[in-house]
């Protein structure tokens, strides 16, 4: 994947912050137990540093694969709420791991992209990069989105970036 740093990064508002109930593992900040992702745009990327714990640790020191899973898998789902602004469900991912990410590193960087889009089927790329760079993890995501309506009754409604509002 190629990493577009001509782009000037725009933090993106997470539309359900308020919402009673909200309790996503992957990006609530107010879930306890969560991983708590924030995440960017970047040209046609969206992107995400992640400071991993130990917490997370499956081998000593390594991040575990179902953590990465988790990360890879959310960071897709918010491409399909900004890129496309709607909501969608994961219906396939295929994760390949490449190295072990160390919990001791400061900040690991996962970045996503639409690379096909039929109808309401959209396959993305992401990639997990540990602190010095190096591709750890991939996957490709096949998300099924939902038509505005439906994404309306999941009370996703926009996802903006900071300068939008």
């Amino acid at each position: 994947m190629e990493n577009n740093t001509s782009c000037q990064r725009k933090k993106i508002l997470n539309p359900f912050v308020h919402l009673e109930g909200y309790n996503c593992f992957g990006c609530a900040p107010g879930n306890p137990f969560g991983v708590k992702m924030e995440f960017y745009e970047e040209g046609d990327d969206i992107v995400s540093c992640w400071q991993p714990k130990s917490e997370y640790q499956g081998w000593l020191n390594t991040l575990h694969g179902g953590i990465q899973a988790v990360l890879l898998d959310e960071i897709c789902g918010w491409v399909v709420m900004r890129k496309l602004q709607t909501a969608g469900v994961t219906s396939k991912m295929e994760t390949r791991y490449l190295r072990p990410v160390s919990t001791l590193d400061e900040c690991i960087t996962l970045r996503a992209r639409i690379t096909e889009q039929r109808r309401n089927i959209v396959n993305i790329e992401a990639e997990l990069c540990n602190a010095a760079g190096q591709v750890c993890t991939r996957a490709l995501c096949t998300y099924f989105t939902f038509p505005q309506k439906k994404a309306r009754e999941m009370h996703f409604h926009h996802c903006h970036t900071e300068d939008e509002v």
